[in-house]
C-alpha cells in the first residue's frame, strides 16, 4: 500500500517499506467536506522553497503560533526520520496524506503509525482512495514530498484531520519541506487548518 504521507504532507514513502518508511506527507462527497478555510491563504505550487515554509509561518504567526515553527540540520522526511528528529515517538508523527478525488485533492492528516482504512474512505467519499502520484505531489498541495504540509495550501485543497491524531497532546505536521516541522496540539492543528475531524484510519493491532 502507497502512503501519500509527510510529517506534514507528502506521498508516503514511509508506508512503502514499512509503518516507518512513509515520507510525512501525500465522485458525491458529504455535505460537510467543504474546501477548508486553510486554503484561503492559498501559495503557487511551484513557489520557492523559501517562500513555502514563509507561508507556512505566516499562517502559524497569524493563530499566535509563530514560536512552533522547527527546523531541522538533518531530513525529517519520513515519519522514521522526522521522530528521530524531534526526539519523540512515530505515533507524534502527524503525517499527511495526499489524495486525488473526483472533486480535487484532500488531505488526510493521522498520526504517525496509522494507515488509511479503505472502506471507512469510501463510504465518506462515495469513491476508492486514489494517492496523488509522486510527481504530482507539490505541483497539487503546493508543497513537496516529505514536506506536505496541511495548511498554506492551493485553493480548493480539502483537508481532514484523523481521530488518532487525539491520542497524543502533542503532535508534529510538516511545514513545507522535507527538514522541518510544527509543534501544535490536536485543538490548535484543527484551528490553523480549518480541517474536519474524521475517523478514516485504522491502527496497528497493538495500538487497537
Amino acid at each position: 500500500e502507497i502512503c501519500a504521507c509527510l510529517v506534514g504532507s507528502e506521498m508516503c514513502i514511509r508506508d512503502r517499506a514499512g509503518p516507518f518508511s512513509h515520507p510525512r506527507q501525500t465522485g458525491d462527497t458529504p455535505p460537510a467536506c467543504r474546501p477548508s478555510p486553510a486554503t484561503t491563504e492559498h501559495v503557487s505550487a511551484k513557489e520557492h522553497p523559501a517562500m513555502r515554509t514563509e507561508a507556512v509561518r505566516a499562517q502559524l504567526a497569524a493563530h499566535g503560533l509563530g514560536d512552533r515553527y522547527r527546523e531541522f540540520t538533518v531530513s525529517s522526511a519520513t515519519v522514521a526520520l522526522a521522530a528521530e528528529a524531534l526526539h519523540c515517538e512515530a505515533g507524534r508523527i502527524a503525517k499527511t496524506l495526499s489524495i486525488l478525488t473526483s472533486t480535487g485533492p484532500v488531505l488526510v492528516v493521522a498520526m504517525g503509525l496509522a494507515r488509511l482504512d479503505n472502506r471507512k474512505f469510501k463510504d465518506l467519499f462515495h469513491e476508492k482512495a486514489r494517492f496523488i502520484p509522486v510527481e504530482d505531489v507539490e505541483r497539487l498541495t503546493g508543497h513537496p514530498q516529505g514536506g506536505v504540509c496541511p495548511f498554506a495550501l492551493p485553493e480548493g485543497v480539502r483537508v481532514f484531520l484523523d481521530e488518532s491524531l487525539k491520542r497524543y497532546d502533542v503532535v508534529y505536521p510538516a511545514a513545507g519541506a522535507p527538514n522541518n516541522a510544527v509543534q501544535l496540539t490536536p485543538d490548535e492543528l484543527a484551528a490553523v487548518t480549518g480541517g474536519q475531524w474524521v475517523d478514516l484510519c485504522k491502527l496497528p493491532e497493538e495500538l487497537a
